[in-house]
């Protein structure tokens, strides 16, 4: 197979939650590039199929397994149609994750006249419980449940390696997005936490930081109708000293090298920002 990285993970096999999704599918075809077997995990089984017949199409070993991260049992069913069809793991990538409205406000400070004269406008004292809830379980509980029920059995090989997907959220949270953002603060947390708890069995446990891309998810919240940034995404390239989003292949380099034990070995318990300098800017 065509090596277009320079790494090196033949016969390895990793799992990747969200793999149907954006950036999940961008790490599953860039994993199988460098010779990892990949099980493409997504609630969708439709999506997971997808990019695992994509992965195959371009020389690849892919299996799509359609399973929710928020359901234990469904999980460990998964888990066990991944071990006999492609092997043990060695690679597991939580990509699931995801913001909703009922989580978000529509203002970014709160102002009792404003909100008089608009009460339509969605504050922070609007935001639905269960929104905010199925942020919060999506991203914390979807990144914990998976951790658990592979994270067991990869404590029995050698180099294997867990890579949870944090956010530029975790470092200054954003204005609208409180439950994501403490979301991703948690995965942040959790990640350092893990590293330590797994650290005996060599179990190596670290996070990627996404700055900000344009996707197809967040295209109409950065672009207006005539395709010219918003005022939100004005402020987002004001922060960041590269002056420019970034494109999801850009994470590629970061998760293959926290996925290739012989390049990283001695790296456990850090969140990698892959930014274009976001989090390192104070506006000054």
């Amino acid at each position: 197979m065509l090596n277009n990285y320079g790494f090196d993970l033949t016969g390895k096999v990793a799992v990747v939650t969200g793999g149907g999704g954006v950036l999940g599918s961008y790490f599953c075809k860039a994993l199988a590039k460098v010779g990892a077997k990949i099980a493409v995990v997504d609630l969708s089984e439709a999506s997971a199929q997808k990019i695992a017949d994509e992965v195959i199409e371009e020389g690849g070993t892919a299996l799509g397994v359609a399973s929710n991260v928020l359901d234990i049992d469904n999980l460990k069913e998964a888990k066990a149609i991944i071990e006999s069809e492609l092997g043990e793991i060695d690679i597991l990538i939580n990509g699931a994750g995801g913001n909703h409205p009922n989580g978000t406000t529509d203002d970014e400070f709160y102002s009792v006249d404003a909100n008089k004269q608009d009460p339509d406008v969605k504050t922070f004292f609007d935001l639905d419980p269960k929104g905010i809830g199925f942020v919060m379980d999506l991203n914390v509980m979807g990144t914990i449940l998976p951790a658990q029920v592979f994270g067991e059995s990869m404590a029995k090989r050698e180099g294997a390696t867990i890579i949870n997907v944090s956010s530029m959220n975790a470092f200054t949270p954003l204005t609208k997005i409180p439950a994501y953002s403490g979301a991703k603060a948690a995965i942040s947390n959790f990640t350092q936490w893990l590293a330590t708890y797994m650290s005996k069995v060599g179990v190596r446990v670290n996070a990627i930081a996404p700055g900000f891309l344009i996707t197809t998810q967040n295209e109409k919240l950065l672009k207006n109708e005539e395709g010219d940034y918003t005022l939100r995404a004005e402020k987002i390239l004001n922060a960041t000293p590269m002056g420019r989003f970034g494109e999801p292949e850009e994470l590629v380099g970061a998760v293959l090298f926290l996925a290739d034990a012989r390049l990283s070995s001695f790296v456990t318990g850090v969140v990698v920002p892959v930014d274009g300098g976001f989090s390192s800017y104070s506006g000054v």
